[in-house]
């Protein structure tokens, strides 16, 4: 491979000064059209590609968005980078996604590089484990981010200190799972198992609180709860459900299950039946998130909608408003809501139960 064609080359085959072609390759300088043709001419004769980072640091750099999630494989990081996309290329802008594995060390990087790239918003998409350290990381890349005239956005993510000039665009996640699982109760079921969160994280903890709060609306005794923490991933909802079920000889002591995501669902109902149980008809189930998957399986999963595509759209669109930090951060709040398939059977509501 030969050595890279240089500026200065350039300029000497289109006979203009190094000025002149910086000019016509920034586009925001007025140059005569007779040089603009001689400088696009030499670029594509050269096969010229311009540096990046340089056009970065002089200000000249292309208008990106970036995108940080947890993964790129769930569909609700998708539908949110998918969201931030199609709002950024609306607005001229190109989009760049990366996927942290919820490390701190590598989201510090990223974030970094992002900073350095001149990118006008980073959004952070996902859950975490909310502590001081998570804080004050926060803190940093919001303060480092709106000097280089960037805006950090947090997409379903807790708002950190008072003081910090962030964007946090999130959606009603205690809301949802207090209104699936009220859907659940007012079908007549009162042992519900909660299954597959991670202890800790904001998203699973705020619909523990949600699940809670449903139980003592409708008069269900908080003994009589069932909450199985053990993470976000199908293979933790399984194992969940048959350590659940080795413990009761395969009889269910519980007839609905709410289950931390669709994915977990989905693996909900492939436990079940091999242990011979059939969904609704020995136990009901229900998900959140409303991915593929929810609609995909048999029976139709009922679940809670997260409007992912709209807070991948509002992130951006708030981040390109123009209006100066706030010294503290910008909350705005999408709601949820209920889509109801086939997993859920009715039971008859016994007299005088709660």
């Amino acid at each position: 491979m030969g050595e890279r064609v240089t500026i200065r080359e350039v300029a000497a085959r289109a006979g203009v000064s190094v000025a002149t072609v910086s000019r016509v390759l920034a586009g925001n300088y007025p140059t005569s059209a007779a040089s603009r043709a001689k400088v696009q001419r030499a670029v594509k004769e050269l096969d010229y590609v311009v540096n990046a980072h340089a056009r970065a640091l002089a200000g000249a750099g292309r208008k990106t968005i970036a995108v940080l999630t947890y993964d790129v494989l769930s569909p609700f990081y998708a539908h949110v980078a998918q969201g931030v996309e199609m709002e950024a290329a609306r607005h001229g802008r190109l989009t760049l996604v990366a996927s942290t594995g919820s490390d701190p060390a590598r989201e510090l990087a990223l974030v970094q590089m992002m900073r350095e790239q001149a990118a006008e918003a980073v959004v952070l998409v996902g859950g975490v484990i909310e502590d001081d350290e998570y804080r004050q990381r926060m803190a940093r890349y919001a303060e480092a981010l709106a000097a280089a005239g960037s805006r950090l956005v947090l997409c379903g993510r807790p708002a950190p200190a008072p003081d910090v000039p962030a964007l946090v665009v999130e959606y009603d996640n205690e809301a949802g799972a207090y209104a699936v699982t009220s859907h659940l109760l007012g079908a007549g079921h009162r042992r519900i198992a909660l299954i597959g969160y991670q202890p800790g994280n904001t998203t699973g903890e705020d619909r523990v609180h949600g699940y809670l709060r449903a139980l003592d609306d409708h008069g269900v005794p908080r003994s009589d709860a069932i909450v199985r923490g053990v993470g976000f991933g199908p293979h933790h909802g399984y194992e969940a459900i048959r350590d659940l079920l080795r413990e009761s000889d395969g009889k269910p002591e519980f007839t609905a299950v709410f289950a931390g995501d669709d994915r977990v669902a989905a693996a909900t109902v492939v436990a079940l039946g091999e242990y011979g149980l059939s969904v609704p008809g020995d136990v009901s189930v229900v998900g959140y998130n409303d991915d593929p998957v929810a609609s995909d399986i048999t029976p139709g999963l009922t679940t809670v909608h997260i409007p992912a595509e709209e807070m991948g759209r509002t992130a951006v669109r708030l981040a390109l408003a123009g209006a100066p930090p706030r010294s503290g951060p910008e909350r705005h709040v999408l709601g949820t809501h209920i889509v109801v398939r086939s997993s859920v059977r009715r039971l008859a509501v016994v007299p005088g139960s709660a």
